[in-house]
C-alpha cells in the first residue's frame, strides 16, 4: 500500500509516495521521474519493488503535487533531502529521462550514498548534441517550436506526446488508452505549472559526461528502439564507459519504455535488484 508524504528543501514542499519497508538485506530504491511526467509514471514499478524494498518516488519543483515560491535550487540538494527527511542513507536510484540525469549528478556528488544506478534513456550533463535529425523527427521539431511560439500549451502536449510517448519516427497515437491519458495529465501539469525558479549545479557537472568511469557502483541502461537515434546511442556510450553497466534493449518501446511495457521493464529492474 502506498503512502504519501511531503519534504521541505528551501521555499519548496516536495510531494512523494513511499511503499514497503526497510529491510537491512536489501537497499531502498528512489524513482526519479523523466522532463515529461512526474511521480505517477512509476506506479506499476512502486507496487513491483515494494514486496521487496522500500520504494520511493516525488515530484521535482515544476511537477506533479509539489508546490513552493521561485528560488534558485538544485535536484541534487533536493534529491539529498528527500533521503535525509526519509531517513535513508543510500539508495539504488532508479532514473528516467532528467530524472537519469539527476541520478548521475548526484551519483558523481554523493558516491557513498548510491548502491547502484538502473538508467532508463538517461540524459547526461555535458552531453554533446546531435548534429542534425532524420527528415520526419526534424519535421516534428519544427512543428514543436511553431506551438511554443503560439504558446500553444495544448497543442504542444500533444506534440511531445508524439514525440517522447510514441516514438519521433512513430505514428502519431501509437501509445494510445490510460497510457496516454497519463502523459497528457502529467506533461499538462508541468506545462501550465508555474516557473520554479533557476536550477543551479556545481561547476564540476557539465564534465559528467567525461566522467562516466567515475561511477564504480553497479548499473544497468535500459532504453527502447523507437526513441531519437541520439539517445540510444548514448546509452550505447554509458554501457561502455561505466565500468560495472550492463545494457538492455525494450523493443517497440521509445522515451519511456516503463510505461509502454510495464511487465518487461519490472522484469529488468527486479532482476537487477535481486543480483546487487
Amino acid at each position: 500500500m502506498q503512502q504519501d508524504f511531503t519534504v521541505t528543501s528551501g521555499q519548496a514542499r516536495l510531494a512523494g509516495s513511499e511503499a514497503g519497508a526497510d529491510d537491512p538485506l536489501r537497499p531502498p530504491v528512489i524513482f526519479l521521474h523523466a522532463g515529461v511526467a512526474d511521480r505517477r509514471m512509476w506506479q506499476a514499478q512502486l507496487a513491483a519493488v515494494a514486496p521487496r524494498h522500500r520504494a520511493l518516488a516525488y515530484d521535482r519543483r515544476g511537477f506533479g503535487g509539489t508546490n513552493g515560491q521561485a528560488e534558485t535550487f538544485s535536484h541534487i540538494d533536493d534529491l539529498a533531502a528527500v533521503m535525509d527527511q526519509r531517513g535513508i542513507d543510500a539508495a539504488v536510484l532508479v532514473g528516467c529521462s532528467q530524472g537519469g540525469r539527476i541520478a548521475i549528478d548526484f551519483a558523481l556528488t554523493y558516491p557513498q550514498r548510491v548502491k547502484a544506478l538502473f538508467l532508463a534513456a538517461p540524459a547526461v550533463t555535458g552531453a554533446p548534441s546531435p548534429e542534425d535529425f532524420p527528415p520526419a523527427v526534424e519535421a516534428l521539431l519544427e512543428l514543436m517550436e511553431e506551438a511554443e511560439e503560439d504558446e500553444d500549451l495544448e497543442r504542444l502536449n500533444l506534440l511531445e506526446a508524439w514525440m517522447w510517448l510514441d516514438g519521433p519516427a512513430s505514428e502519431e497515437g501509437r501509445v494510445g488508452g490510460a497510457v496516454r491519458e497519463l502523459f497528457l495529465a502529467m506533461n499538462g501539469t508541468a506545462l501550465y505549472a508555474e516557473d520554479p525558479g533557476r536550477e543551479t549545479n556545481p561547476a564540476a557537472f557539465p564534465a559528467a559526461y567525461a566522467r562516466l568511469a567515475d561511477l564504480k557502483m553497479p548499473a544497468q541502461v535500459v532504453w527502447g528502439d523507437a526513441d531519437f537515434p541520439h539517445i540510444q546511442q548514448r546509452c550505447v556510450h554509458l554501457v561502455q564507459a561505466m565500468p560495472q553497466a550492463m545494457g538492455s534493449v525494450i523493443p517497440g518501446t521509445a522515451h519511456l519504455p516503463n510505461l509502454e511495457q510495464p511487465e518487461a521493464f519490472n522484469r529488468h529492474l527486479k532482476a537487477f535488484l535481486d543480483g546487487l
